[in-house]
């Protein structure tokens, strides 16, 4: 499991570890003896779009689609052509609301990594049909050495938390730098009308980038 340039300097003594060559042997074996999403030219999309030094924004999801054709590597895309989720449902209706984008026919948030936004999942695999079947698998310890150390890094970045186990990995994100952490409910069906509508994290996040003289993200792409 080679990490993209960049990545890997930042993440060394993280992949050094005993933890990371059993976690990349037993994904090793599941891509064998599974049907693993995303495919395995795609694990590692988020880190391949967004380098370290350009991340301005972090939004952090779960674990990736587990139904045929959607899953490519980034937190909350579809691939284009697919149906879109709810969760990107609501999260379109939000920026509808917040910045007056319309809803785009396409799920695929390519244009937003290739911004600054850090998709990341805390889980980067699933087994088709079985939501969460990798949770024990030992990603959250690798993506949680990612979210810290991108924390650390010295430009101004806005971190948005989405629902509960999102919001637990705030104590990961101290930094002298300056730094936007929006925490709100998560944007599916399930919880997106206890707050996550009207929440308006997008212009929140425009305005934090453009007070410390960055250019704001084009939510439109």
């Amino acid at each position: 499991m080679k990490l993209p340039e960049g990545w890997n300097t930042l993440l060394q003594a993280e992949t050094e570890k005993s933890d990371w060559a059993a976690l990349a042997q037993r994904v090793g074996e599941a891509y064998k003896t599974q049907t693993v999403y995303p495919p395995r030219e795609d694990l590692f999309s988020a880190l391949a779009l967004t380098k370290p030094e350009q991340v301005r924004v972090v939004i952090l999801g779960q674990d990736p689609y587990h139904e045929p054709g959607q899953a490519h590597g980034l937190a909350f895309s579809v691939r284009e052509g697919i149906r879109l989720p709810p969760s990107l449902v609501n999260i379109y209706k939000e920026l509808e609301s917040d910045l007056g984008i319309p809803p785009r026919q396409s799920g695929c948030l390519t244009g937003w990594a290739e911004q600054g936004v850090l998709l990341l999942n805390t889980v980067l695999t699933v087994e088709q049909g079985k939501a969460n079947s990798h949770k024990a698998y030992g990603w959250q310890k690798f993506t949680d050495a990612v979210l810290a150390a991108t924390a650390k890094l010295p430009q101004p970045m806005a971190i948005v938390l989405w629902g509960g186990q999102a919001q637990k990995k705030a104590p990961l994100l101290s930094s002298e730098a300056p730094r936007l952490v929006l925490q709100s409910p998560h944007p599916s069906p399930l919880s997106s009308y206890r707050g996550f509508f009207g929440s308006r994290p997008f212009s929140q996040i425009n305005d934090f980038l453009a007070a410390h003289g960055e250019t704001p993200i084009d939510w439109a792409r």
